[in-house]
């Protein structure tokens, strides 16, 4: 399942920083995190509850770039 996520974040580096940081979520089979439209986008690895993998990438990005935001709604 894919799911995309509206995020905030300053820089397009920044936003490579969180793309790694949710890649090496468990529970993430891919991600992509687009600068410009200020999106990430989110494969999740089958079986797995996406809420509870997205509040590990949200603090997996934070731990990354603290000053990004991940919004879940």
């Amino acid at each position: 399942m894919t799911k995309t996520y509206r995020i905030e974040v300053d820089c397009a580096a920044c936003a490579l920083k969180m793309e790694n940081a949710a890649r090496k979520t468990d529970g993430v089979a891919g991600a992509n995190v687009n600068f410009m439209t200020q999106k990430m986008s989110v494969d999740f690895a089958e079986g797995c509850d996406h809420r509870h993998v997205m509040e590990s990438v949200r603090r997996n990005c934070k731990r990354a770039e603290s000053d990004c935001e991940v919004y879940l709604s």
